[in-house]
C-alpha cells in the first residue's frame, strides 16, 4: 500500500521535510542558547547589582581582566576626577531616545587610573552632534561607588574631537597619553560629595528573560509538524490509491461477468399450417351462413 513512498517524488518530499525539520531544530537550539545567555546575565544582575560594595583592593584584578561572573559588582573607589580627560561617547540610546554618555578618568589614591561612566545625556539643540551641556564632575577627593562593566570593542568609524565612538579603553588610553586600567570600567552608582548637576542615571538592567523559550518551542513544534504533515499526506495518498484499486477491481469483475454469461436468442416465429381444400370450403360456407 505504501510502496509509492520509495518513488523519487516521495523521497524528494521526505528530503525536503528532513531539511526543514533540521533547520527548525537549529533555530530552536539557537533560541535556547540565547535564553541561556539571558539567564546568565539575569543571574549576574540579581547577584551583583545591589550587593554591598567591595573595596578597590579586592577588585583590582577585575579592572585588569574582568571575570564575566563579576560584572555589575559594586566597587568603592577613592580618588579624583581628571576633568581634562573627559570624553563624550556617541550614539548611546536610552529608553528609545538618542543621546550620549559621559566618561571621565578617575585617578585613585593608590596611583592607578580607571574610567567611570557618569551617566547619559540627551542630544542637544544648540550644536548638532553634541549635547547642549555636560555636567562637570566634583572637584577634589571623591568617594565613588561604581558597577563593573566590560570594555567595548573598537568601532571602525571616526568621532569628533572630545568624543569616542565606543568605550574602547585602549583607544581611550592612547588619547590620554597615560596608563588606564583597561580590563573594565565603572558605571557610576553614587558619588560623595555629589555634583551640583548630574547626567541621567542608568536604569537597572532588565531581568525579563524575554520570549526565547517560547520561540524555541515553536521552532521544535514546526519541525515535528512537518513530519506529521508528511505522514498525513502519505496516508491520504495510500487511501486514494486503495479506493482507485477497488474501483478498478469492480469494473474488471463486471467485464468478466458480461463475457462469461451467454446471450439468449429470440424464439423463431411459428410457421402457419397450410389449410386443406375441404377446410377452406367449410370456412367459406360458415361465412355465408349455411
Amino acid at each position: 500500500m505504501y510502496r509509492f513512498l520509495f518513488s523519487s517524488k516521495w523521497l524528494g518530499y521526505l528530503l525536503l521535510a528532513a531539511i526543514f525539520a533540521t533547520a527548525c531544530v537549529f533555530l530552536g537550539r539557537w533560541q535556547m542558547d540565547r535564553r541561556a545567555e539571558t539567564l546568565a546575565e539575569i543571574n549576574r544582575v540579581v547577584s551583583n547589582y545591589s550587593a554591598m560594595p567591595i573595596p578597590f583592593a579586592q577588585a583590582r584584578d577585575q579592572f585588569n581582566q574582568l571575570d564575566p561572573a563579576k560584572e555589575w559588582t559594586q566597587v568603592e573607589l577613592k580618588g579624583t576626577y581628571d576633568a581634562a580627560g573627559e570624553r563624550i561617547v556617541r550614539n548611546r540610546p536610552l529608553n528609545g531616545q538618542p543621546g550620549y554618555e559621559v566618561v571621565v578618568p578617575f585617578r585613585l589614591t593608590t596611583g592607578e587610573t580607571v574610567v567611570i561612566d557618569r551617566g547619559w545625556l540627551p542630544i542637544g539643540n544648540k550644536n548638532p552632534g553634541s549635547p547642549d551641556s555636560v555636567p562637570a564632575p566634583p572637584q577634589g577627593e571623591v568617594t565613588a561607588v561604581v558597577r563593573l562593566k566590560h570594555g567595548e570593542p573598537e568601532l571602525q568609524r571616526g568621532a569628533p574631537e572630545g568624543q569616542l565612538a565606543s568605550i574602547d579603553l585602549p583607544t581611550y588610553a592612547a588619547q590620554l597619553g597615560y596608563p588606564l586600567m583597561t580590563g573594565a570600567y565603572g558605571q557610576l552608582a553614587s558619588e560623595t560629595p555629589p555634583a551640583p548637576e548630574m547626567p541621567v542615571a542608568f536604569p537597572k538592567p532588565s531581568t525579563d528573560e524575554g520570549t526565547h523559550l517560547s520561540y524555541s518551542l515553536q521552532w521544535f513544534a514546526f519541525g515535528v509538524l512537518m513530519f506529521v504533515g508528511f505522514g498525513y499526506a502519505a496516508r491520504q495518498q495510500a487511501r486514494n490509491a486503495a479506493i482507485d484499486a477497488e474501483d478498478e477491481e469492480l469494473l474488471d469483475d463486471e467485464a468478466v461477468h458480461a463475457a462469461v454469461t451467454p446471450r439468449r436468442r429470440p424464439a423463431p416465429p411459428r410457421k402457419r399450417k397450410k389449410a386443406t381444400a375441404e377446410e377452406e370450403e367449410d370456412a367459406l360456407l360458415d361465412a355465408q351462413g349455411y
